[in-house]
């Protein structure tokens, strides 16, 4: 198992290195999968998340012409045991980051996200023009059975070429927040994910 997972970062940095995004299937095992799944925050649907925002702090304000999901923030205090699974390999994914790709890497934050049926998040980048801290974009996706035709699928936009990632149960998708744009198309199914990314500062008390 330990080195099966290696093997998944090894590919990871192999990509973020080569083309600045890698694709990792079976990150969060089927197993692990379910755990989540199986948690009151998913349990009670939409009533403890909060719609998504455009922006940062005071800037920030609701547009859902541009993105329709919703999120709620992991407090790693407080997380039940699977959420806390998942952050323990996201802390090995940044260890092992650091190492290969000698970046400073420094801390994460993360949020379980919800787009209900229909909902999409149009073109946009993940680095704020004011603030440059988030690195790495990190996406696990928690979607079992998932089909083409549900749609759903992460469009990332390279400088040659459009490429569609299907959101499905345990796949994580890493790239750069800097350099990467990248759109939610829209879905006929509840699409949810693990949505995060890895800054080169310290979060602090932000979402603690």
């Amino acid at each position: 198992m330990i080195n099966a997972f290696s093997d998944k970062l090894n590919a990871l940095v192999d990509g973020i290195a080569s083309d600045g995004l890698a694709i990792v299937d079976d990150f969060l095992l089927p197993e692990e999968t379910d755990s989540i799944l199986a948690l009151d925050e998913f349990n009670s649907s939409l009533l403890q998340f909060k719609k998504a925002g455009i922006g940062q702090n005071s800037h920030k304000q609701i547009n859902e012409s541009i993105r329709g999901d919703y999120i709620q923030w992991i407090d790693r205090e407080t997380a039940p045991a699977p959420l806390l699974n998942y952050l323990s390999k996201l802390k090995e994914l940044i260890t092992f980051v650091n190492q290969s790709l000698f970046l400073s890497l420094k801390d994460y934050e993360v949020h379980l996200t919800n787009y209900p049926t229909g909902s999409y998040y149009k073109r946009h980048l993940d680095q704020f023009k004011k603030d440059d801290h988030r690195k790495l974009s990190v996406i696990c996706y928690l979607n079992k059975d998932w089909k083409d035709a549900d749609g759903g699928q992460l469009r990332i936009y390279h400088q040659d070429r459009e490429q569609d990632v299907l959101p499905l149960a345990g796949r994580l998708v890493c790239f750069r927040s800097d350099l990467l744009e990248h759109e939610v198309l829209p879905a006929t199914r509840p699409r949810m994910s693990l949505t995060g990314w890895i800054l080169d500062q310290y979060v602090g008390l932000k979402h603690l």
